[in-house]
């Protein structure tokens, strides 16, 4: 019973944390808050959960990874592909390597092998984090491609380096050749799987609905097993779980595109996801808030093994090492944009030059989360010779403390930053929303006007006129979204205005449908049956109009 208790709590924290943040009279990320209500669940009830790793790991990653690998922007993420693998495998190199010296050479008495390990544990960026920060702080859009780009892909990276520096630690001995053709093993494999999993399931359950119809509530329950499944089998093969889930989901991008799902399912499944991320992502930062009254109190007992009793000095390491941290991503990120540069010069490329404000701001978005605490909770107990882990509980410590100042430090500055940059317009979104929708409602007028001409193959002249007006009817709402594009010299204010007093107009009709449904329920002229049919159509109504 305590497991069940233990989670209860946490999701009746991560539902208190979403009305908090509006509560509040500042500002403050979710992340930030839901952090809060777990230390307050762990230090002033003493309910809080002993974190088992791999088990959290299990549950919680492979689905949030998934379902951001299906919902990152692909045309972004390969227009950007440069930058993104620059950040996700360079950028992580040289912070394991500039961030481990720094470390070790700040606290000598931490060996030179564990601060490669604790560099190397928070040396990934957290997309979780990263998209929570994000839906708070007005990022420009290609930035945040890339900055979802790059936590999606350096989180193998970075545990390929953690666990070959754990290794050092426990062998005394590492070989750069042998942590080469691992990391390759890791991630290709890791890659491959989770490809392969999400086109064998899709495949399979295509032909199942061929054959025997399609049960929309099993379909949901396979859809959200496929990120497990990719994870477990990219294990059991010594591959990166993570990879797996991630690549796993941008399949199932493409696996969308076949178009082979009915609407309805689409609806229900965004539903079930978007629950399923919004608990997930709180509970994740819940426990971490949990672990941290027992995660200081062990570091401050530590403190004699560092030469300094003051645990002062604790907060002088946490600010020193996201210091440093946000310095190399800088140097960085300033060297890539260089070499960018200098590429395009060299293919005599118009040179187009990067703010400054959207330089630091890179560098400070290199926020920290899940993937950080879980890896780094992993450390040994003790050596092989039955000696204690060097330095355990401070690393664990260095590690939570940089996840929370990352968050705070992102959440804080980016926004100052952001304020009142101007960047080139991009008006490309605009113009494919208009394409797609003129080029969508052409093929819709020529789809309907063939069905009325198969409808009228051998009808009664009385059914001639039914099906010319039901046509007429349908074709209406087509030809309203070609004329919206017909004249070139619209006033784009003028339509805007247009389209949104339309929006508030429609919705004001739907909302006085679904009044007077409710109210013909309630007196008991309908069935619950036929309301729940007729609200459900008027939700999907309302839905469109939102997008």
């Amino acid at each position: 019973m305590h497991t069940i208790e233990v989670v209860l709590a946490m999701l009746v924290a991560v539902v208190a944390s979403g009305y908090l943040v509006r509560i509040l009279p500042f500002s403050l990320p979710l992340p930030l808050v839901q952090i809060a209500l777990g230390a307050v669940i762990a230090g002033g009830f003493k309910r809080g959960h002993t974190l088992d790793p791999e088990m959290f790991f299990l549950l919680f990653l492979p689905p949030l990874l998934f379902l951001d690998g299906w919902r990152i922007p692909k045309q972004g993420l390969f227009r950007d592909k440069g930058v993104i693998l620059e950040l996700a495998l360079g950028l992580v190199v040289f912070t394991v390597i500039g961030a481990g010296f720094f470390i070790h050479w700040m606290i000598p008495v931490m060996p030179l092998a564990v601060a490669f390990a604790l560099a190397a544990i928070i040396s990934p960026t957290d997309p979780v984090a990263v998209s929570a920060i994000a839906a708070r702080v007005p990022v420009p859009k290609r930035l945040m491609h890339i900055l979802e780009g790059e936590s999606l892909l350096n989180d193998a990276s970075g545990l390929v380096c953690f666990s070959f520096a754990v290794a050092a630690v426990m062998t005394g001995s590492f070989s750069l050749a042998s942590a080469s053709l691992t990391f390759l093993w890791v991630a290709l494999a890791g890659l491959a799987i989770g490809f392969g999993v999400t086109l064998a399931v899709s495949t399979l359950q295509r032909w199942l609905w061929r054959g025997f119809g399609e049960e929309p509530g099993a379909a949901m329950l396979v859809n959200l097993l496929i990120p497990f499944a990719a994870y477990l089998l990219a294990e059991e093969f010594n591959a990166s779980g993570i990879l797996a889930a991630v690549a796993a989901g941008i399949t199932m991008s493409y696996v969308e595109l076949t178009g082979r799902i009915s609407g309805s399912m689409r609806v229900q499944r965004a539903a079930v996801w978007s629950t399923v991320q919004f608990a997930f992502n709180g509970v994740i930062f819940v426990l971490l808030g949990e672990q941290l009254p027992g995660i200081v109190d062990r570091a401050v007992h530590s403190m004699g093994e560092t030469g300094h009793h003051n645990p002062w000095w604790l907060l002088v390491y946490v600010l020193a090492i996201n210091a440093g941290l946000v310095l190399l991503r800088l140097v960085w990120v300033s060297l890539s944009l260089r070499f960018s540069l200098f590429k395009a010069r060299w293919r005599g490329e118009q040179e187009t030059g990067m703010p400054w404000r959207v330089v630091v701001a890179t560098s400070v978005a290199g926020v920290r989360g899940a993937i950080t605490l879980a890896g780094v909770l992993t450390l040994p107990l003790a050596l092989p010779g039955g000696a204690g882990f060097p330095a355990r509980d401070l690393v664990i410590f260095l590690a939570a403390a940089v996840i929370l100042f990352s968050l705070a430090g992102a959440s804080l500055a980016l926004p100052r930053l952001l304020r009142g940059l101007e960047l080139p317009k991009d008006d490309s979104g605009r113009r494919e929303e208009d394409l797609a929708r003129k080029l969508s409602s052409k093929a819709a007028l020529a789809a309907v006007e063939k069905a009325r001409q198969t409808l009228l193959e051998n009808q009664p002249t009385g059914n001639v006129s039914l099906y010319n007006e039901a046509a007429s009817r349908v074709s209406l709402l087509y030809q309203q979204n070609l004329q919206k594009n017909q004249d070139p010299d619209a006033d784009p204010e003028k339509v805007r205005r247009l389209q949104q007093a339309y929006r508030t107009l429609r919705a004001a009709g739907l909302n006085a449908e679904r009044e007077e449904l409710f109210r013909l329920t309630r007196r008991g002229l309908i069935s619950e049956e036929l309301s729940r049919k007729l609200i459900r159509n008027l939700d999907l109504l309302e839905t469109r109009q939102r997008d």
